[in-house]
């Protein structure tokens, strides 16, 4: 019998596990592409171990724009397989495989003419719900006039848009979806570590027999075993096959993407808004009682560890936006900017990024050892599929297929009902029906082990922020069934108020700390220097922030 819980107990067992036992699959990265690899694995029967050198989703996985979408724009490009790919996984994530953290989002396309712009868009959003297939999980586009636009979404400008058409997408928290995800992976066995970093392969001849690893939190070195290693290293790809001394068949481009959050009161609309821009697309996102504006898509070739927005790429976003919104956005509003790193695959490193196809590839550049990159998060699971249907081969035995496509993750099972129970729940619990709605919506079903912390101890069900919707419960349940092994983790990811909460949680800091101690069995030393870590974090954002504004304030004046 397999559990989900992530923790410090589950963590050392996993570390004796990786030292002694050895693996028909270990996987290397934790993020989305990696842990729907180890699910996929896992999921067939299969020995599967799955080693992160920082947190799961710590990269690309949790600076996405939180879309969950066929990429409307790649039919423009013709890309028709992609965009069936990606609505077909959209359709299946939103009605069965994890319903509570999916969720549909209307968008409206505003239209700055009244008919040849309109049938232009209405037949290419006629060929995106068309794409879907039969399954019907969200509505149909629908063709809006001007003067219902003006009553939806009172921030775009009235002497420029016509009208417009609203369609639907869905939308994810991005790091607690990749979450959901591992522990679905760990629940089916999967052995995950986090703060294990990849150092060397293990080779007999020509074949990768495992991997040479170093533990970070102890420093103890780990020789795994496994008969097939799986790289799912996104932007680091193409430094892990030098570090392997491994030729791959392809490089992996990247390509920023930054997003500013702004307050709800920024813009007036009842709906998120996409607009075409000279490069790609904008997104105006609403996320809870505040909006996600982005992205960009610029080649990037910095520090992949810690991607930072230019002046450039903040005024590009605030400029696009402006073109149709009154009254326009302004760089002091701005509460964060987070930029996050997209690998795309190329096999010409001179490539535009724009250009480059959102599809992935799977390698093998020795045996015994596969590697996959490229895609978009909405087609991770298929991108785990791929690269575990060419693992096996290494395998030499007789696999079974996968089943992902029909693999509920964990919160998943009697979502639907629980829903139809809130006001029981709130009765029965003692928490208001707002706060039981909050806690179905990020862990489903496994509410009920965060209501179990609650009965326990009543003090849990304060909430951390006046401001926010999150519980001290949750806080503690990041760290004794999430895999949280820092301030940062819980603030960045298990939760989002980074970003959610005025100065990133940093008057938070020190209290969600004493609140994940004991559960971490931290010491007041080791308590204070995740606190000091996470400021020191938030510094540095912080300052390039400044700076970002500063720069704008001058150029404007």
């Amino acid at each position: 019998m397999f559990f989900s819980h992530l923790n410090p107990d589950q963590r050392d067992s996993a570390i004796s596990q990786l030292a002694h036992d050895e693996f028909d699959v270990l996987v290397i990265g934790g993020g989305v592409t990696g842990v729907g690899a180890a699910l996929d694995a896992a999921s067939r029967g299969l020995k599967v171990a799955l080693i992160e050198s920082q947190d799961i989703a710590a990269g690309t996985s949790s600076r996405s724009s939180k879309l969950i979408h066929g990429g409307l724009r790649y039919l423009e490009q013709y890309d028709f397989k992609l965009v069936r790919e990606a609505l077909h996984e959209r359709e299946l994530m939103v009605s069965s495989l994890c319903p509570h953290l999916v969720k549909p989002v209307g968008f409206l396309f505003p239209l700055t003419e009244k008919f040849k712009e309109r049938t232009y868009v209405g037949a290419g959003l006629a060929l995106y719900d068309a794409l879907r297939g039969f399954q019907r999980a969200l509505p149909w586009h629908k063709h809006i006039g001007q003067k219902q636009i003006n009553e939806i979404a009172p921030s775009l400008r009235p002497d420029l848009i016509m009208g417009a058409i609203k369609y639907f997408d869905a939308q994810v928290d991005d790091a607690r979806h990749t979450l959901a995800i591992a522990r679905t992976a760990a629940r089916h066995g999967a052995v995950i570590a986090t703060r294990v970093s990849a150092e060397t392969l293990i080779r007999e001849g020509k074949r990768v027999v495992g991997v040479n690893a170093k533990d970070l939190l102890s420093g103890k070195k780990i020789s795994i075993k496994s008969k097939v290693t799986v790289m799912c290293a996104g932007i680091w790809s193409d430094e892990l096959h030098a570090k392997f001394d491994l030729k791959p068949g392809y490089g992996v481009t990247m390509s920023k993407g930054v997003h500013i959050v702004l307050p709800g009161s920024a813009i007036k609309s009842n709906a998120g808004i996409i607009l075409k821009t000279p490069v790609s697309v904008l997104f105006l996102i609403p996320w809870a009682d505040k909006w996600i504006v982005g992205t960009t898509d610029t080649p990037y070739t910095g520090d992949r560890a810690e991607p930072f927005a230019s002046r450039e790429d903040v005024q590009y976003i605030l400029d696009q936006a402006n073109r149709v919104l009154t009254p326009h956005l302004k760089a002091e509003e701005i509460i964060g900017v987070y930029a996050g790193l997209r690998p795309l695959v190329a096999n010409n490193k001179n490539s535009s990024t724009t250009k480059l196809s959102r599809e992935h590839t799977v390698d093998r550049p020795a045996a015994g050892f596969v590697s996959v990159a490229g895609g978009k998060y909405t087609t991770y699971r298929v991108m785990g599929k791929d690269v575990i249907d060419r693992a096996v081969i290494e395998l030499r035995a007789i696999t079974a297929e996968s089943v992902t496509e029909k693999l509920p993750l964990v919160g998943a099972d009697g979502y639907f009902a629980l829903v139809q129970q809130i006001e029981l729940l709130s009765t029965t619990s003692g928490l208001d029906a707002t706060t039981i709605s909050h806690l179905l919506n990020r862990y489903g079903s496994l509410i009920s082990e965060v209501l179990e912390l609650v009965a326990e101890n009543p003090k849990l069900a304060e909430k951390v922020d006046k401001d926010l919707l999150y519980i001290k419960a949750e806080i503690l349940y990041a760290a004794s069934h999430e895999g949280a092994l820092s301030v940062d983790d819980v603030i960045s990811r298990r939760t989002r108020i980074a970003f959610e909460a005025r100065d990133h949680g940093v008057h938070l800091a020190a209290e969600i700390a004493a609140i994940i101690a004991p559960a971490l069995g931290w010491s007041a030393r080791e308590r204070k220097a995740s606190v000091v870590a996470y400021e020191e974090l938030v510094r540095r954002e912080v300052n390039a922030l400044d700076e970002l504004l500063a720069e704008s304030a001058s150029v404007s004046s």
